[in-house]
């Protein structure tokens, strides 16, 4: 129970700041949306780094279902802890959104009408996860101590660097569909964003196992 409490709160904070700093990026930005992303990305990398610190001694920090599906492929994660781990993370996800909205004087109920979708954006969701995991997966191997600023600063990044703004995350995905704000993201188009995901953590299973293999 500590380590999906853990999970769904950790996974609530990072979307109160991937839906927070966007409402408040965008109230503030004066219709510039490249400052409104990047007040985005900034508070998205702070808040990863915090939570990453605070609660990966408790359950790994994962936040992330493709991030657990990732080690369970690899056989560090206990296959009875795969689905909690993962429920947590959504429910906190959503959970998160609506306390944003609540802090915003929103409704706290919606559903996202911004359109994501296309084969450009769908490749960046493969090579965005793929990165995360590159990063998380590198970290672990060679210094283990730097995954949270690996993971704040490589995020942050690929904010810019990917046409989809590096969503990487299925629970992400999904809560974001519940806000139609700058964040969100039609319900429609989720499916598609975690499909390229789920191929993602495929491909790094069969790349970073051996390229980060100790043998």
């Amino acid at each position: 129970m500590q380590k999906l409490l853990a999970e769904g709160l950790g996974t609530a904070f990072l979307l109160i700041g991937v839906v927070g700093s966007g409402i408040m990026g965008e109230a503030l930005a004066d219709g510039n949306v490249a400052i409104a992303l990047l007040a985005n990305a900034i508070a998205t990398g702070c808040i990863l780094y915090v939570i990453i610190t605070t609660l990966g001694p408790i359950s790994g920090a994962h936040f992330n279902p493709a991030v657990t599906l990732a080690f369970l492929l690899r056989g560090e994660h206990a296959k009875k802890d795969a689905l909690p781990y993962i429920a947590a993370q959504i429910i906190g996800g959503i959970l998160g959104v609506w306390a944003t909205h609540i802090m915003f004087d929103l409704s706290v109920f919606q559903a996202s009408t911004t359109d994501r979708t296309g084969i450009a954006q769908w490749f960046s969701e493969i090579i965005a996860t793929f990165g995360l995991l590159f990063v998380i997966f590198g970290g672990i191997r060679h210094k283990v101590d730097a995954v949270p600023p690996l993971v704040a600063l490589y995020i942050t990044g690929a904010y810019w660097f990917t046409s989809s703004t590096s969503f990487a995350n299925p629970a992400v995905t999904i809560a974001r569909g519940f806000s139609d704000t700058f964040a969100g993201i039609n319900p429609a188009n989720i499916p598609m964003f975690i499909i390229m995901q789920i191929i993602a953590v495929g491909i790094g299973h069969l790349v970073l196992t051996k390229l980060f293999s100790e043998e």
